[in-house]
């Protein structure tokens, strides 16, 4: 067992390089969070810490739970794979033929690829929104499959950061032959079998498990910028840019403290409402890639096509300005989702929490936490635990 600073867990002989990492996050502003990795289908490494919420009313412990924003978006395009192989969906086919409704306002061609690749110029819907109709999901799929495209589709990509959970997430409900929500097919064919714990529509029981959110996107003091920089800033990410339309939803998710809210944790929203702790996601993604106590989720031809990048080589993201690299709903390595090196594919979350995997080295991580850095990916405290996690990996296979 481990024991330092209010840090419990195990790590296996090893893999203490990442114990270390972790262990000096809390040297910085970390509150309280988690770490988990799996190599060869085996955990070697679950370790928690700090404090539950920023009061320190209690310890973050092994039984504490996480939102981890877009990591969800990983846990979905598992769902959207797994699908695919049994021959329920075809990446190469258009949207229309599972979801007609989609073929509105000149949308009938568009493929499932462009769509999980967010080159469908669907990153929020026309028109005011509510948050109360966000979370409904049969408003909130009825109205973007009755969006125009912002773009002609195919020619651009951008970071469908909230859409993307309910275009994927009714893919799946439309050709699964029970019909079952995003959130509950998660549940049975992914958590159930693979073991853990992890919602996609929290119920009430588990409410108070959930440590909440400390700080945000917007949280970053602005008032001694340049004006000209604050002007840039406003352009690309204020509320009414690309970026922060696709953040917000046109302004529904705008309220203080939403992702907090027990009707927001209640709700299916696949791109960004996922409940979990860093030992679950680690075990997804290491089942996702070979045998985890005789569970494996997807082929390992699945899992090449899954991960192979379809976005053009330097193309800006629409919405976030940098390039973004994406595969069939994953995000894989490039300059805003460097995760394990080449090879790797997974999600970041807002503000740091990260789960990944690369199949070269049989390894997965994951990293949660509930103090947010103000960046969308990239997390100096995620890349450290990756870069020790893929360090031990290799001396392992020396």
């Amino acid at each position: 067992m481990v024991a330092t600073n209010n840090i419990g867990g195990s790590v296996a002989p090893g893999w203490e390089k990442v114990r270390d990492a972790f262990v000096a996050n809390f040297d910085g502003e970390e509150i309280g969070a988690a770490t988990a990795v799996y190599h060869r289908g085996r955990k070697v490494v679950d370790l928690w810490g700090g404090s539950f919420d920023a009061e320190g009313t209690r310890d973050y412990t092994e039984d504490t739970l996480q939102l981890v924003f877009s990591t969800t978006k990983g846990i979905t395009a598992i769902a959207v794979a797994m699908c695919v192989e049994r021959g329920l969906l075809s990446y190469d086919e258009k949207v229309s033929t599972y979801w007609p409704e989609f073929a509105a306002q000149g949308k009938g061609d568009a493929t499932v690829a462009q769509l999980l690749s967010h080159q469908c110029g669907l990153y929020t819907v026309d028109g005011d929104i509510s948050l109360a109709e966000a979370l409904d999901w049969n408003t909130i799929t009825a109205r973007l499959a009755a969006t125009a495209p912002l773009w002609p589709i195919g020619t651009q990509h951008g970071y469908h950061a909230l859409t993307y959970g309910w275009l994927a997430g009714e893919l799946v409900r439309r050709v699964d032959p029970a019909h079952r929500s995003l959130g509950t097919f998660v549940q049975q064919e992914i958590v159930a079998p693979v073991g853990g714990e992890l919602w996609i529509g929290l119920p009430e029981s588990q409410e108070s498990r959930v440590s909440p959110m400390v700080g945000g996107l917007n949280t970053m003091d602005d008032s001694n910028l340049d004006p000209a920089v604050k002007a840039m800033m406003e352009q690309f990410m204020g509320p009414n840019s690309p970026g922060g339309r696709a953040l917000s939803l046109n302004g529904a998710f705008s309220v203080d403290g939403a992702f907090n809210r027990r009707d927001v944790h209640a709700a299916e929203i696949p791109a960004a409402n996922g409940i979990t702790n860093a030992r679950t996601l680690a075990r997804i993604y290491a089942a996702t890639i070979g045998d985890v106590d005789g569970v494996r989720l997807l082929k390992p031809e699945t899992v090449e096509r899954a991960r192979t990048k379809v976005t053009p080589e330097n193309e800006p993201d629409a919405c976030l300005i940098m390039p973004t690299t994406f595969g069939m709903g994953f995000m894989v390595h490039g300059m805003f989702s460097l995760f394990g090196g080449p090879g790797s594919f997974g999600h970041p979350g807002a503000g740091g929490s990260v789960a990944f995997a690369l199949p070269e080295s049989e390894l997965s991580v994951a990293y949660v936490m509930n103090k947010m850095a103000t960046n969308l990916a990239n997390d100096v405290r995620a890349q450290t635990l990756a870069n020790s996690a893929v360090e031990c990996a290799g001396a392992a296979s020396r």
